[in-house]
């Protein structure tokens, strides 16, 4: 019988053509973010048993919407030899929740433009879609595109299936001691196959946490921010009305992700 070799899907006898390297997975990217708050019932909503709203002191209500781009690779750095490999764009939406008296975050929509990327968030529990996402770059030189520094200006989008579902825009105003509160705290997933038999079980269904390790962070900016969160027949970001916007955020970061933990399954 011939051994199967790879990452996941599709194994192979060599394992080469395998949609992912093994782990450990290294980023580094421009993340680009908006927090507003929604009626906390809203978020409530999004979380399934036994995950619950962090208590009312804590603002139930806040959310984040994150832009990223991305560029990642495996332990050899091979993809950074081959770029289409490695660059990819994603926009996630982010709240906190309760689980066993501790503060995790969730997110709840995301929306990503490269398969790979997309296979690599569903075996971490993030809820991938393929999308339309781009986000303003900044620059160094030249005139076409802000710097980090105070009033650059910077925007993100999100299309799904043609349509678009967001559009958010920062003007930086100063330096921040953080990049926001929202994301800020060990994510907890869902991970989850419904059953070949088509019985309304699932084949496996587990709660999940995790978080990065060798992280790096650039300064953090704050300032200004507008967001829309626009009507789809296929999507519910909308749901989250934006009731008052906190604020936006830009920062530039490096992360690894090599596994994380089972906390029910």
């Amino acid at each position: 019988m011939t051994a199967m070799n790879g990452f996941i899907f599709p194994r192979t006898e060599l394992g080469g053509a395998s949609m992912l390297p093994p782990m450990p997975w290294h980023y580094s990217g421009d993340l680009l973010t908006v927090e507003f708050r929604t009626d906390p019932s809203r978020v409530a909503e999004l979380l399934p048993d036994p995950l619950t709203l962090v208590p009312d002191d804590q603002d139930p209500g806040a959310v984040a919407m994150i832009f990223a781009d991305w560029q990642s690779c495996g332990d050899d750095y091979s993809e950074l030899m081959d770029p289409v490999r490695a660059q990819y764009k994603e926009a996630f939406v982010v709240v906190r929740c309760m689980y066993q008296g501790t503060v995790y975050s969730r997110c709840v929509y995301i929306w990503v433009d490269k398969d790979f990327a997309l296979v690599r968030g569903h075996f971490q529990g993030y809820p991938k879609k393929l999308g339309s996402i781009w986000q303003t770059r900044p620059v160094a030189v030249g005139k076409a595109g802000p710097r980090i520094a105070p009033g650059g200006r910077f925007a993100g989008t999100v299309a799904y299936h043609d349509r678009r579902i967001v559009n958010a825009y920062v003007t930086l105003r100063e330096e921040s001691p953080t990049n926001g509160f929202v994301n800020g705290h060990p994510m907890v997933h869902s991970r989850y196959m419904p059953r070949i038999e088509n019985d309304g079980t699932d084949s496996y269904s587990e709660l999940v946490t995790m978080s990065g390790r060798d992280v790096e962070v650039g300064p953090a900016w704050r300032g200004d921010a507008e967001i829309e969160l626009l009507p789809s027949p296929v999507e519910e970001v909308a749901r989250l009305e934006v009731r008052e916007v906190i604020g936006g955020y830009f920062r530039q970061v490096g992360t690894t992700f090599a596994g994380g933990t089972t906390l029910e399954g």
